[in-house]
């Protein structure tokens, strides 16, 4: 059973959330909260697998919110997803180095929606085409500072292509279709990947892959 949080100021937007979630045999809503606060009190008390969070909040914004939990190593299990709107998605790399495990629009479809929630539960990373894109527009016109820990030199060839995928938004089982490998050597590679560039997980493999340059703006690799 994959338990979910929601955190939303937006009542009508929990319900919709809530209703499409509640339908499905294999997900449970274990709360709900309305700011950032609410949110870490919920999810210290019901460990979550996935919490879908708001990015503005009152009291407290999502942004702070995932940066608290993902720095409790108690809470280390809890993916936080981050629910933005088109308009916003100038907070998507703030968010990532906080430590997201990925984005959705509230205008997802229901079922990219419900996909997206298992995904994310599964630890892959998840990042919505709109929100890729103006990621990948905002290294075009700011690259940001270098992340400390890690180096590109410290990656196998092999290891460096599943970043570059996933970078681009591969799921495990495209990157072992792409690679004609086992979903589980491919993420086998991510982790160990991950584990020597100190990434707290797949989504700010994201941001090194951009930041080394192993993925480019215009989509090399």
């Amino acid at each position: 059973m994959i338990r979910v949080l929601l955190v939303d100021d937006q009542p009508l937007i929990r319900s919709g959330f809530r209703a499409l979630l509640d339908l499905e045999d294999d997900i449970e809503v274990v709360a709900e909260a309305s700011d950032g606060g609410e949110c870490l009190a919920l999810v210290k008390e019901h460990l979550p697998d996935v919490a879908l969070v708001d990015i503005q909040m009152p009291v407290m914004d999502g942004i702070e919110a995932t940066r608290r939990i993902a720095a409790d190593p108690d809470l280390a299990g809890v993916h936080v997803v981050m629910l933005t709107n088109y308009g916003m998605d100038e907070y998507v790399l703030d968010a990532l180095r906080a430590g997201a495990a990925g984005f959705l629009v509230k205008d997802i479809l229901p079922e990219d929606f419900l996909h997206s929630v298992r995904v994310a539960a599964r630890g892959d990373a998840l990042l919505a085409p709109a929100v890729t894109r103006t990621l990948i527009d905002r290294y075009v016109t700011q690259p940001p500072p270098a992340l400390t820990g890690g180096r590109l030199e410290e990656l196998t060839d092999r290891e460096r292509e599943t970043v570059a995928l996933a970078a681009h938004g591969l799921s495990n089982d495209e990157i072992a279709r792409r690679l004609v490998i086992s979903p589980a050597t491919a993420k086998t590679h991510i982790n160990r990947a991950m584990a020597k560039l100190h990434a707290g997980d797949r989504a700010q493999l994201v941001v090194f892959a951009y930041e080394s340059g192993l993925v480019t703006p215009r989509g090399g690799a």
